[in-house]
């Protein structure tokens, strides 16, 4: 005898509403944590943004941290698909470089929010977020095999601690110098990308 089975669960209207309206919220929360970091930004900002009331924004988070941490895991998520999308036979080095350049783009369009500095309070809320903890280290990992893969085939200097590397990889999700080269003007967004990553991985010295 067949076993029966289970139909799926259908979503009500008023949830599939309430589904794509949190998702605006955070892609909203992302580009505004883009555009001005955690600090300056405001739950009246990010309900202007959607178009919201505020008090329907407080429906769904109930504090500007949890919206934003909720923000930071989704960007995590991302991450760890675009990683995951890598084709196995790239190089190493070729994938820490497309994982570069891909945050640089995110962070040129404002879709990649501004790291949280050490005496802000998202910090301290984010080290508590086990969801964001846990997919900083799937991340961190991954990253991290390929930076030691890098050095012993000799294309990251390997007398370089690994986690030196990581940082500065890291580092290139939230550099200024997208914004100084974006705002003066010279170059288009895809040179600034091109030039970062070069730098990054290059450094400053003639070759």
């Amino acid at each position: 005898m067949r076993a029966m089975s289970t139909p799926p669960t259908k979503v009500s209207f008023k949830e599939q509403m309430h589904l794509a309206r949190e998702e605006a919220i955070l892609q909203a929360t992302c580009r505004l944590l883009g555009e001005k970091a955690y600090d300056a930004m405001t739950m009246d900002d990010v309900a202007n943004a959607v178009g919201i009331a505020k008090a329907s924004l407080y429906k769904h988070f109930s504090s500007k941290e949890e919206l934003c941490s909720a923000a930071m895991v989704q960007i995590l998520a991302r991450v760890r698909t675009y990683l995951d999308g890598l084709a196995a036979e790239m190089p190493p080095l070729e994938k820490l470089q497309a994982l570069v350049r891909w945050s640089l783009e995110r962070l040129i369009t404002n879709e990649m929010p501004l790291l949280p500095s050490r005496n802000s309070s998202l910090r301290a809320v984010l080290m508590a977020n086990k969801d964001y903890l846990n997919g900083l280290v799937t991340v961190s990992d991954q990253i991290g095999e390929w930076i030691v893969q890098a050095q012993a085939q000799g294309l990251i200097n390997p007398t370089l601690p690994p986690m030196v590397v990581l940082y500065t990889l890291y580092a290139r999700a939230c550099d200024p110098v997208v914004t100084f080269l974006k705002d003066g003007g010279q170059y288009s967004d895809a040179e600034i990308v091109e030039l970062v990553v070069r730098t990054c991985f290059d450094g400053l010295s003639a070759r």
